[in-house]
């Protein structure tokens, strides 16, 4: 049994050591939200955030997580409503197809949790490894910097107990 906290909830998984987070996050926990894009770390489907930084959950086995704390796109949004990165894909419109946008997310997430006035160049860097096949990539640019140029917004990792200033 390995023993996680994903999304602010302890879980207890009976998984093989060498099972990779996706599977166990999307079969064993049902959190489906997370994607299986190319399964060999290329794409960013499988973004998640864990101990505040984006993995790819596609590649990394699932012993690496002992004690570790997961968040999964559905960790996010909050009874208040939706994280300000949720809010600002939809007021830019980002979503096309759909498909990477929660590992997208989870990436941008990660970014402005550690650097919430990203230059250009720094979310350029930080998004690199998430690709859209839609190509929404100045959308998606545009949907952090709205976020990062707002008014001071509470940003929350329900995983680590610290709120981070943001503007």
């Amino acid at each position: 049994m390995i023993q996680l906290t994903v999304n602010g909830v302890q879980q207890s998984v009976d998984a093989a050591p060498d099972t990779p987070l996706l599977w166990v996050l999307r079969e064993n926990l049902s959190l489906t939200g997370t994607k299986f894009g190319c399964g060999i770390s290329q794409c960013g489907a499988c973004t998640v955030i864990s101990n505040g930084k984006s993995i790819r959950s596609c590649v990394m086995p699932i012993s690496l997580f002992e004690g570790a704390n997961i968040t999964t796109i559905e960790g996010l949004a909050d009874d208040n409503g939706f994280h300000p990165l949720q809010q600002a894909w939809i007021d830019e419109q980002v979503p096309q197809c759909g498909y990477c946008q929660s590992g997208q997310i989870m990436s941008a997430v990660a970014l402005l949790n550690d650097n919430p006035q990203p230059s250009d160049q720094d979310i350029d860097k930080a998004m690199s490894g998430n690709i859209c096949r839609c190509g929404m990539y100045d959308r998606i640019k545009r949907g952090i910097k709205r976020v990062a140029d707002a008014t001071p917004v509470q940003m929350f990792d329900p995983n680590s107990e610290r709120e981070v200033q943001n503007g």
